[in-house]
């Protein structure tokens, strides 16, 4: 048994362990089956109508995730379970047992990305070896909000070590704290990166939610690749403070699930007012219920543009016939299509930027943890030099990072013309054409324009394809554009329900 899943069955409230030593609870537990896959909705429900209780849940999961996680396929997603989940569980269910429920997810589990801070018995490492220590002294803003919604903080997911900025060379899903993480439709193939942990526990069965990072296609990649739905929201929608940096630009977190419906909610519980947080909302969208939009009819009447090379190319459709499947869905749902020549303006000097980023914002980052065996850039690159582990994986892009001289004048005119040009590249053709929104397959170049410009984007999936890997559509539009993109990626997936549970073949 894995030591964490061990410490998370010692460590719990006399309460919760005498539950668990229950016969009648033990019983319970063994006759529950297929809640892996369970709706948030159906699972509110149910503990609503006291047929499943919080603490049922968690432990299930828990069992899933050591048999499939831990042993079995071995996917590897988890990187650490949290020792107080039963406990929370328990008190949450006194909660509803006593008449109160904080909202839709009350009692549901959540797995967060190892580069959120958690101030509890979890490490917060970005999967770096020389960040495993003391925790982190406080909750990451977004944790809070999950908290006060009733959420459950199962554990914490691998992902790419520091958030695939350790070294381009390095395997997506790879961390020295965690290993490699597999894509659990086809182990052999890649779970794409930095939120690999997250994309493959969600798709997985292993919690109905979980909280990914993007900073340039860390989510809609995972997402697209374990068939599961990402959205990367607009920068700044939602609150960066207690999350590791790359570059404040473009780092943002954002829901990983298994229906839009669900990413709405988890968006809903995240949303709020930090003063930390250096990108301040639109008044007219800080108390937007994202769920409201949610109808099955809302590709009726709207334009979405798409890449001219499915309307013109036989080789294109033939390439990837799921995408142009997926456009045949919504024009008979109602959209009007309309090709447009979408340009990736390349921009140069990004990788330059992202190094920058790290140089301006992870010393900050670093001097609010304690108890670390680092405390600045130059002593983590000297511990992976002194520790660079088994696989001897190295460095790039921190050691590029440390070396350079920073300026803060150029680093801010260099991320403004990237973000200028990027942003241009959608607004100019949803302005030309009058469009909603803009839709990729994950085949097509231009995936991280939306990132680069700080703009949101929805993955959702559209199918499998003949080796058995997920493929996706990706929904993407203008800044603050969230609530749109929700309601057009919750109208395709209504009409196409293409999303496929995972077989975990070799």
């Amino acid at each position: 048994m894995d030591v964490t899943f061990k410490a998370c069955m010692t460590r719990l409230a006399p309460l919760v362990l005498l539950s668990i030593a229950s016969a009648t609870h033990a019983q319970t537990l063994a006759t529950e089956s297929g809640l892996e896959y369970l709706s948030v909705d159906e699972l509110g429900k149910r503990m609503e109508r006291n047929q499943l209780s919080a603490v049922t849940l968690v432990q299930y999961l828990q069992l899933r995730i050591e048999n499939l996680d831990k042993q079995g396929p071995a996917i590897n997603a988890i990187i650490e379970l949290n020792p107080e989940a039963l406990a929370i569980a328990e008190s949450l269910d006194q909660e509803r047992r006593a008449g109160h429920s904080r909202g839709p997810l009350h009692g549901i589990p959540v797995l967060l990305k190892d580069n959120i801070d958690t101030s509890d018995q979890m490490q917060t490492s970005a999967g770096s070896l020389a960040m495993v220590g003391q925790p982190a002294a406080q909750d990451a803003y977004i944790v809070r909000q999950l908290r006060a919604a009733g959420a459950v903080i199962l554990g914490k997911t691998n992902l790419s070590e520091w958030a695939n900025f350790r070294d381009p060379a390095i395997a997506d899903g790879w961390s020295s704290r965690g290993g490699q993480t597999k894509n659990p439709h086809v182990l052999s193939e890649t779970p794409c990166g930095s939120s690999s942990g997250s994309g493959a526990a969600v798709a997985a069965g292993f919690a109905p939610l979980a909280v990914g990072t993007e900073t340039s296609g860390s989510i809609i990649c995972p997402a697209a690749l374990n068939g599961v739905v990402g959205l990367k929201p607009t920068v700044g929608l939602l609150s960066r403070t207690g999350i590791i940096p790359v570059t404040y630009k473009t780092d943002t977190p954002g829901p990983m699930t298994r229906t839009v419906r669900e990413a709405a909610l988890l968006l809903n519980a995240m949303t709020g007012s930090d003063n930390a947080e250096p990108i301040k909302t639109p008044q007219s969208i800080r108390s937007v219920d994202y769920t409201k939009w949610l109808q099955p009819n809302a590709l009726a009447g709207r334009r979405i543009g798409y890449p001219v090379k499915f309307d013109t190319s036989i080789e294109a459709k033939q390439s990837d016939p799921q995408f142009s499947l997926a456009l045949e869905i919504m024009q008979a749902a109602g959209a009007t299509l309309i090709p447009v020549q979408f340009i990736d303006p390349e921009s140069e000097r990004v990788e330059e930027a992202f190094s920058m980023g790290i140089k301006r914002h992870l010393p900050d980052y670093l001097a609010t943890r304690t108890g670390l065996a680092v405390q600045s850039l130059e002593q983590l690159v000297q511990f992976n030099e002194n520790a660079p582990g088994a696989e001897g994986y190295g460095q790039t892009t921190l050691r590029t990072a440390s070396d350079m001289d920073f300026d803060e004048r150029t680093y801010n005119q260099l991320w403004q013309k990237i973000q200028r040009e990027n942003a241009a590249a959608i607004d100019d053709l949803l302005v030309t054409h009058q469009l909603d929104a803009l839709v990729l397959d994950v085949g097509s170049p231009g995936l991280n324009v939306a990132p680069l410009a700080g703009y949101p984007g929805i993955m959702v999936p559209s199918g499998i394809d003949d080796g058995g890997v997920p493929t996706s559509v990706f929904f993407f539009g203008t800044r603050w554009s969230e609530a749109r993109l929700l309601a057009l990626a919750y109208g395709y997936e209504q009409v196409s329900r293409a999303r496929r549970a995972p077989a975990f073949n070799p």
